[in-house]
């Protein structure tokens, strides 16, 4: 599936490409592209979040109210997600599709002659074949043999070869991948970039009006020690998870060719500027309900 997926981006990735002559640019283009396409579903996203917030102190009354009879609290939390047209499990299909989206851009970006130019194993396994006998095998990754081969192509400036692919974007080499080409610090700025954004992307979801903090320690104070210590512990885990996953996906980055930190670091600046802007249309919304 996963293929099916990385060959259809391929493709348009590839048209892009030929319209702008660079992979970064082409890259940029395509990001955008498909946060075009996800407009609707970051609108769904953003609104469910919205609700979910304003139900929050809702689901600490009843959380207090049938403590010690989960049966009764879950019925009760489920007629409020039904009163306030809520799925409670929404936002898995949003999950489903950012993974999708992640993983084929992975294996495109891993394999850009495959799913990008559309050229044939056989070639591409003779081209590689003709490089190791020239410069040795370890002239060839063994992770991404495809991004050696567009390598070799640029050194040689075969610019009329069919797997010819202009990598250079800005004074940077997207083929380059950080764990193999550590020696060239220039292959650590996109990774960098990619975690600043993401840790404000993070700020920017997770945070907490001052006076929803205050509801939130007035109800939780009528729990006893034992249920508090529980949220608290829980809150935590929550948020140390978040701030987890920037690293963690920075460290997918090193491994993989610098095209791929790209499109994440153009996701990251795109879905900060789009969360701003939607932040700022519901909070309009939302003062007008109240008056």
């Amino acid at each position: 599936m996963l293929n099916f997926f990385a060959g259809i981006f391929g493709y348009i990735l590839n048209w892009i490409y030929m319209l702008v002559k660079n992979y970064g640019l082409a890259i940029i283009i395509f990001s955008i592209l498909v946060k075009i396409i996800m407009i609707p579903l970051s609108i769904k996203q953003q609104k469910t979040l919205k609700k979910n917030e304003k139900i929050q102190k809702e689901m600490q009354i009843l959380q207090i109210k049938h403590k010690g009879n989960p049966e009764r609290l879950n019925q009760e939390m489920m007629e409020l997600y039904k009163r306030e047209k809520i799925n409670p499990f929404g936002g898995c299909f949003s999950v489903i599709i950012q993974m999708i989206l992640l993983l084929s851009m992975f294996y495109l970006v891993r394999s850009p002659l495959t799913f990008m130019k559309q050229i044939d194993e056989s070639v591409i396994t003779a081209k590689i074949n003709e490089i190791k006998k020239e410069n040795g095998e370890l002239s060839i990754s063994r992770t991404y043999p495809e991004m050696s081969v567009i390598k070799y192509i640029q050194e040689k400036n075969l610019t009329e070869d069919d797997m010819y692919i202009n990598m250079d974007f800005i004074g940077l080499n997207l083929s380059k991948v950080p764990q193999e080409d550590y020696s060239d610090i220039k292959v650590f700025i996109i990774p960098v970039l990619y975690v600043i954004s993401s840790i404000i992307s993070i700020k920017l979801t997770t945070k907490v009006t001052p006076k929803k903090e205050e509801e939130s320690k007035a109800l939780t104070s009528k729990e006893d020690n034992e249920e508090m210590n529980q949220e608290e512990m829980t809150a935590q885990m929550n948020k140390t998870m978040s701030w987890m996953m920037p690293f963690l996906s920075v460290s997918i980055s090193l491994v993989a060719p610098l095209g791929l930190a790209l499109y994440w670091l153009v996701n990251n600046i795109i879905m900060i500027i789009e969360r701003l802007i939607l932040n700022k249309i519901f909070s309009k919304e939302e003062e007008k309900s109240e008056e």
